[in-house]
C-alpha cells in the first residue's frame, strides 16, 4: 500500500476516533496513568483506568479496546488483566499489550507468556528488545530500557507470528508486522525516548485506533503514524524533554487531516511468513 493511502486511512481513523469517542480501558502502570489518560483524550478518545478485579469485567463491557501494560506489576493487577482479557475475548473487543520490561525479571517474563496463553492479543507493542525477547531473539534489557537486539523488523515478524496478531516494534523506524504484512513508520522524533512513558501513550493510542479500525494491523500502523507526526510537531516547540511533554500532549489534540496528508512517511509491502 502507497504512503498516501495509509495517511488517508490514519486521518480516516482519526476522525472516526472524534466522532465516537470510544471508551478505552487501560490496566497499565502507576507511572503513565495520568499521561496516558491525557494524551487518549487529546486524540478524542475517553479513556478509564480500571484494575480492581471486582470490576474490570464489567468496564470492559463498555470498551472499545483493552490496553494492559505490565509496567508495574503485582499479582492483583495480573489476576485483573487476566480475567479483563478473558472477557474481552468473550465480546470481540480487541486487546492490545504493552510488555514493559519483558526479559529483565521472571516475573515480567512469565507474566507476559500467562496472558499469551490465555488472552487473544490483536496488538503487541513495544520496543525492540522487547520484542526480540518475545520473538525468542538475542537482546539486552536493564530495567525496563532496551540496550540492545537484533533486527527490529524480524523481531516484529517472529513476535507477531509468537502472538498470532499484530507487532509493534519502535524505534529510529517503527516496525508493523502481521502474518502476511510489514510496514516501516518514519514518523517520530527522538525527544520521544528522552521522556517517561511515550512508548507507553504510543500503545494505548493503538487502542484507540483498534476501537475504529477492523483490521489490527492497519490500526497499528495508522496509530504509529500518529503518535510519530505529533512527536514531530511537538520537538519542533520544544526546548527540550520538559516542554516537549506538554507540547505532546498538545499536538496530539492538534492533529488533522491536512497535517497527516503532508507529514505521513510510511511504507507497506507484503511480508514472509516468520
Amino acid at each position: 500500500m502507497p504512503e498516501p493511502q495509509l495517511a488517508e486511512l490514519t486521518a480516516r481513523s482519526l476522525a472516526e476516533i472524534r466522532r465516537r469517542t470510544p471508551l478505552i480501558h487501560n490496566i497499565t502502570n502507576y507511572v503513565v496513568m495520568n499521561d496516558t489518560a491525557n494524551v487518549l483524550l487529546a486524540l478524542g478518545a475517553s479513556p478509564v483506568m480500571a484494575h480492581a478485579v471486582e470490576e474490570v469485567r464489567e468496564m470492559v463491557a463498555y470498551a472499545g479496546a483493552l490496553v494492559l501494560n505490565i509496567g508495574t506489576l503485582e499479582e492483583s493487577w495480573i489476576e485483573a488483566m487476566l480475567a479483563a482479557g478473558e472477557e474481552a475475548n468473550s465480546r470481540g473487543v480487541p486487546v492490545v499489550l504493552d510488555p514493559v520490561g519483558v526479559g529483565a525479571t521472571r516475573l515480567r517474563t512469565t507474566t507476559v507468556e500467562r496472558i499469551r496463553s490465555a488472552v487473544r492479543v490483536a496488538v503487541v507493542r513495544g520496543n525492540a528488545a522487547e520484542l526480540a525477547t518475545i520473538a525468542g531473539m538475542e537482546a539486552r534489557i536493564r530495567g525496563v530500557d532496551s540496550v540492545s537486539s537484533g533486527d527490529p523488523a524480524m523481531a516484529a515478524r517472529l513476535a507477531a507470528a509468537r502472538f498470532g496478531g499484530v507487532a509493534v516494534v519502535s524505534g529510529a523506524v517503527d516496525q508493523v508486522a502481521d502474518a502476511t504484512r510489514a510496514a516501516e513508520i518514519r514518523n517520530g522524533h527522538p525527544l520521544m525516548s528522552r521522556i517517561t512513558g511515550s512508548g507507553c501513550m504510543a500503545t494505548a493510542i493503538v487502542g484507540a485506533f483498534l476501537a475504529v479500525e477492523p483490521d489490527p494491523f492497519l490500526a497499528a500502523a495508522e496509530a504509529t503514524i500518529a503518535f510519530g507526526i505529533a512527536g514531530e510537531m511537538a520537538a519542533e516547540r520544544s526546548a527540550g524533554p520538559g516542554t516537549f511533554r506538554a507540547q505532546l500532549i498538545d499536538a496530539v489534540a492538534a492533529l488533522d487531516e491536512a497535517t497527516i496528508l503532508s507529514r505521513t512517511r510510511a511504507s507497506m509491502r507484503e511480508s514472509q511468513p516468520a
